[in-house]
């Protein structure tokens, strides 16, 4: 994720960055082409996803610092990262160590505070929203903005019913995707990975927990089986705060996730791919889960639904698909919103197979969530059932994505809060009336 702060694209304004600019999308927004960051400095790092090293570097804390003041927040550090700032501040022995277990852990933060090293207040639980057992929340940073989240139950064969987290990593989005809500904001700015982390911690240890009859006292906190950055804002444009969060996350003093129940989810940014690509090969990332959504089965129908698709063909994602360095074993994620009468025809099918065909991946087809004002409704049951019946007598490893919160705009593309998106239209106007 891209430390720079971030520019929401103006209407009626172009923007040249790279050799592909802002590309227009549907009703005047168009979809922001950042270049990519550099990446962090490689002579700090920590490998504390594997629990062996404790090392930071200077670059690592100045990586860290939040928005306001001079502060460090302990929530968006590794342990090795905290543990260098902690001895730097003369807090040696066991103690710094067991404090920032304790923070991950039992949300107590209250060791750190003598010491000067106690994180920032975490970002208020503004609202939840529930559907069956699938939570939507939404968190409140100091600015007024707000980032959604979902918590999404995964039945198992078993009868066993596991959690996994649906993460935002910007609010909004300039990436111009006509099928999806977020993208109606337009992109606000970055979250910083403390602020992604705390969408972790808001998960594990303040949302409710849905129950089949009324109970004395109200349930609060879920255990989080996996995380993936499928949520608010485009990954890969946001993307050193994104692997600092994945950092932080499957650290196993803090949020002790293996990396194999993390996924990232892409539009396709041929930089992003390569730099997670890079990511993967450092010890303990390996597992880490790559999803991109392709949507169509060519360029034409690609253009029309995401203005990416203009800057960076799907030849070319398709060939950084290719090259991407993922273990021999494991299998790429394909993303594949249904939307009627746009890419959900039998002969859309059979394209977008055969441009798939030697590249060892599962197509996850996604019946179509309506955004609001939609123009497209949600696709039928025998359609669905038909496009993934022909995928499948094609020979592609087809799975389908189950529909889960779409009553609560919780479902994949759903997310987006319409008052700040109200409220961003209403600060441009003003501005563009001065």
């Amino acid at each position: 994720m891209d430390a720079a702060e971030a520019v929401p694209p103006r209407r009626g304004r172009t923007i040249r960055i790279l050799a592909a600019a802002i590309v227009r999308a549907d009703r005047g927004r168009g979809a922001l082409l950042r270049p990519m960051p550099p990446p962090p400095s490689e002579s700090s790092e920590d490998s504390s996803a594997c629990g062996s090293s404790t090392s930071a570097g200077p670059a690592d804390r100045v990586a860290l610092r939040i928005s306001t003041g001079d502060a460090l927040d302990a929530r968006g550090m590794t342990s090795g990262q905290f543990l260098a700032e902690a001895r730097r501040r003369g807090w040696r022995g066991r103690e710094p160590l067991e404090a920032y277990r304790t923070l991950f852990r039992r949300d107590d933060p209250s060791a750190l505070a003598p010491r000067g090293l106690a994180p920032p207040p975490p970002p208020i639980l503004s609202r939840t929203d529930v559907e069956g057992l699938t939570v939507k929340f939404a968190l409140r940073f100091a600015d007024g903005l707000e980032s959604e989240s979902v918590v999404i139950p995964m039945g198992h064969r078993d009868g066993r019913v596991s959690r996994t987290l649906c993460v935002s990593s910007q609010v909004g989005c300039a990436m111009g995707c006509r099928f999806c809500e977020t993208a109606q904001m337009g992109l606000l700015r970055d979250l910083t990975a403390s602020e992604i982390v705390a969408q972790w911690r808001a998960a594990r240890f303040e949302a409710p927990v849905p129950v089949d009859e009324p109970r004395e006292g109200a349930r609060l906190g879920h255990e989080i089986r996996n995380v993936v950055f499928m949520g608010m804002g485009e990954p890969t444009e946001n993307l050193a705060a994104v692997l600092q969060a994945i950092r932080v996350l499957c650290d196993h003093n803090g949020g002790g996730l293996a990396a194999s129940r993390v996924a990232v989810s892409t539009v396709g940014r041929l930089e992003g791919i390569r730099r997670l690509g890079e990511f993967i090969q450092e010890p303990g990332f390996r597992g880490l889960g790559l999803a991109v959504s392709v949507n169509a089965p060519n360029d034409r129908v690609r253009d029309e639904i995401m203005p990416i698709n203009r800057a960076e063909p799907l030849e070319a994602l398709l060939e950084a698909l290719r090259a991407y360095p993922k273990r021999p074993s494991a299998a790429l994620c394909i993303e594949y919103v249904l939307i009627p009468g746009v890419n959900d025809a039998p002969e859309h099918c059979d394209e977008v197979c055969a441009r798939l065909r030697g590249l060892r991946c599962s197509l996850n087809v996604i019946p179509y969530n309506p955004r609001r004002d939609s123009p497209w409704s949600a696709p039928s049951e025998e359609s669905v059932d038909a496009f993934l019946r022909r995928a499948v007598a094609n020979g592609q490893f087809t799975k389908r994505r189950g529909t889960k919160g779409r009553d609560v705009m919780a479902a994949c593309g759903q997310l987006g809060n319409p008052e700040i998106r109200r409220r961003r239209r209403a600060a441009s106007s003003i501005d563009e009336d001065r």
